[in-house]
């Protein structure tokens, strides 16, 4: 479990640091907030996905999650995600980026994301732990009947000894195609 810091405790001394002049005054939060506090609280990662706040740990809203996969064809790759998750949190599904420029079916150049949890699938029941390993899962089955990348896509299902051959060029740095992708690995 992520030891973060507790909200009421700290809304609690700042009203008592608002009473007694010190001028601060307490930030509501919104429900978002509260529900994404208790589903960071409750997180249980795999052991090669870290999360951090780089704006820190007042902007609960914006944060990145590295994942680095343990098997399959991106095995030892360091892949960097961003979350920005909106006030009506758990309603919407948070907007989930890739940094790293990656080769892969389900991942466009841009850094666009082709999960159905964070489409058409999303529910307010699920929560960060379920996307977190949703992206985790990617990595270790890409998808290539759901491609953003289709080119990646193709090669998977035609020849995946070019797709493993392409992935190993990608992440260690080269081109892929016309495309270079910076190491990763």
């Amino acid at each position: 479990m992520i030891g973060l810091f507790k909200v009421k405790e700290k809304q609690r001394e700042q009203a008592q640091n608002a009473s007694r002049g010190g001028g601060a005054s307490v930030k509501k939060q919104s429900a978002g907030e509260l529900r994404l506090h208790k589903d960071i609280s409750e997180l249980n990662l795999p052991s090669s996905c870290t999360i951090s706040f780089p704006n820190g740990k007042d902007d609960l809203m914006n944060f990145e999650v590295s994942i680095k996969p343990d098997d399959g064809y991106y095995h030892n790759g360091t892949f960097l995600f961003t979350f920005q998750v909106s006030s009506v949190y758990p309603h919407e599904a948070p907007k989930v980026k890739c940094k790293t420029k990656v080769y892969h079916p389900n991942i466009d150049l841009e850094g666009n994301v082709c999960l159905n949890i964070l489409r058409e699938d999303w529910k307010p029941v699920l929560n960060i732990n379920t996307v977190i390993y949703g992206l985790f899962h990617l990595f270790t089955e890409p998808n290539s009947e759901d491609p953003l990348n289709h080119d990646a896509a193709q090669v998977l299902r035609d020849n995946p000894k070019l797709f493993e051959t392409n992935v190993r060029r990608a992440m260690t740095g080269g081109y892929v195609g016309q495309t270079f992708f910076p190491r990763c690995i």
